[in-house]
């Protein structure tokens, strides 16, 4: 059920940087163009630029977008970055075990941000204001809300995602489980390679 929630989000995270990629498109040849083409126009009425208006403001509410909305995604992927070192070297329950711990630890952490973030977007949020914003980017006046309201729900998500592998953790700690289910498995050096490998001759 969590799944679903998790690749919408990510998906969107993904379009959010694509849509970065024509901003910039779009920005830098918009300007070339109307000093090439347009440069009497713009020259007349007192224009001097033809990039887009507040492309930095729109950077800056991608920004969440792009960096926080997949990170439970990324969670159940195991695809952040960790120190295998020593855990990559423990097996059985003592795996589980070390495993249970991180992630409650995490969970703490995420909790706490859930918490502040929401905070934070409860004090840009007023739909007693033009367009429910107290406060605004400086060169397009973008209501700010929206891209702090990104944060505490791709936390929310995350969390639900750390109790989930919480619980699966302690199940196979209990049952010491070899694969236990919902969790990622850490992959040694070779077996990573062996993936890589795999997939590439797939692509090929």
């Amino acid at each position: 059920m969590l799944l679903p929630v998790e690749k919408f989000t990510a998906l969107i995270s993904g379009l959010a940087a694509f849509s970065l990629m024509f901003l910039a498109a779009y920005s830098v040849a918009g300007r070339q163009l109307d000093r090439t083409f347009l440069a009497p126009f713009l020259d007349a009425i007192g224009v001097m630029d033809g990039a887009l208006l507040g492309y930095v403001d729109y950077i800056e509410a991608l920004m969440p977008i792009i960096a926080i909305l997949g990170v439970s995604y990324v969670q159940r992927e195991g695809g952040h970055i960790r120190m295998d070192i020593l855990v990559g070297q423990l097996r059985g329950r003592t795996l589980w075990f070390f495993e249970l711990i991180s992630v409650l630890l995490i969970l703490v952490l995420i909790t706490a941000l859930v918490w502040g973030s929401w905070a934070h977007f409860d004090r840009s949020f007023d739909c007693a204001r033009p367009w429910c914003s107290r406060d605004s980017s400086i060169d397009v006046s973008l209501p700010l809300w929206p891209s702090k309201l990104v944060v505490p729900i791709a936390f929310a998500v995350l969390a639900a995602r750390l109790v989930l592998q919480a619980v699966a953790y302690g199940r196979a700690l209990v049952l010491d489980l070899e694969s236990p289910p919902a969790v990622p498995l850490i992959q040694s050096v070779a077996e990573q390679a062996k993936a890589e490998a795999e997939q590439l001759d797939g692509e090929t």
